[in-house]
């Protein structure tokens, strides 16, 4: 028998953040061509704020490829670039925008989407965040076909992944961005053997995955501990979760749902934001229904740090009182 010979498709790749960097690295490692990287304008990044390029661009440089940035997605200079690269296929992740019909119309076998939910759970720009402060205990990744409406088209592949209690959202982006290049290899060796076939969203099960606010770190003690607890995994790596103790912010970086009251002999009846205990390795804090034991802090211009670390430099007596200011940053 002979082998059949592979169809090598020109691929052109749309993606920013760290989630896309494994589904671009798949898309080198395999026999197609990435005639071109279309990712977001440099911006500023990180604590000091200095203008840098997205992952995907730095990875994109590093293979010498093609590298689009475009202000406008809808400028014309780009997109005649775009149509000068005579795509095949395009394979967006976490690219930022929403591509216009000009650029749904290019590609001959149209564009996928690597999307980090089971869809038509979570569209939107923030679908693993979301799922961990929701409290969700399974998430996944879904390969779309791309059209105009957000995050709607039909669904060539799913794949699900558990949801620890205590894991970050940082932890369970980065497991699902090697799940996501997976599963699109497969999705692309199915699209070239003409194998592949989608199933239609139900709109009607759809939710919004809005982006993250950076006023949504605020901690609110009178909510229960598991809701702080998911507020704190959930807004990692950014713009985590804070409170103010003494009038200085400090962020809380891992914390843990603690046990009943009978079990420590701790008094629940205490106002939340109460420290009620102080151990070697956590502060354990009355919260508007059950206790929260914080293990990990940052604080005001500092490295983060554990409890441990925190408490021999800044005593801490129970009952201690968090709080947050009036005027929040």
């Amino acid at each position: 028998m002979v082998d059949r010979p592979i169809c090598r498709l020109r691929v052109v790749f749309f993606g920013t953040p760290d989630f896309a960097v494994p589904s671009l690295q798949m898309l080198l490692d395999s026999p197609h061509q990435v005639v071109g990287v279309v990712t977001q304008p440099d911006r500023p990044r990180g604590r000091g704020q200095h203008v840098s390029e997205s992952p995907v661009k730095q990875q994109a440089r590093q293979h010498g490829l093609v590298v689009l940035q475009p202000e406008r997605i809808k400028e014309e200079g780009f997109l005649s670039a775009l149509r000068e690269l005579r795509v095949d296929l395009g394979v967006v992740a976490a690219y930022g925008k929403i591509l216009p019909a000009a650029i749904l119309q290019m590609p001959a076998r149209g564009l996928v989407n690597v999307h980090a939910s089971l869809l038509p759970r979570y569209r939107g720009a923030a679908p693993v965040h979301r799922a961990v402060l929701a409290g969700e205990l399974e998430t996944g990744v879904s390969i779309m076909h791309v059209v105009q409406a957000l995050d709607a088209g039909a669904v060539y592949a799913t794949a699900r992944r558990p949801i620890g209690p205590d894991e970050t959202s940082s932890e369970v982006e980065q497991d699902l961005a090697h799940l996501g290049a997976a599963l699109l290899r497969d999705v692309i060796s199915q699209l070239v053997s003409g194998r592949a076939s989608t199933v239609p969203q139900n709109d009607s099960l759809a939710t919004y995955a809005s982006r993250l606010q950076k006023d949504e770190g605020v901690i609110d003690w009178t909510k229960g501990a598991r809701v702080i607890h998911n507020q704190v995994r959930g807004l990692q790596p950014w713009p985590l979760a804070w409170t103010y103790l003494a009038g200085r912010r400090l962020i809380l970086m891992k914390t843990t749902v603690g046990v009943e009251a009978s079990a420590g002999g701790l008094d629940l009846g205490m106002d939340p934001g109460t420290v009620v205990a102080v151990t070697s390795g956590a502060m354990r804090v009355q919260t508007g229904e059950g206790v929260l034991d914080v293990w990990r802090v940052q604080p005001e211009g500092r490295r983060a740090m554990t409890v441990s670390e925190f408490v021999a430099g800044h005593p801490l007596v129970a009952p201690a009182r968090f709080d947050a200011p009036a005027t929040s940053p």
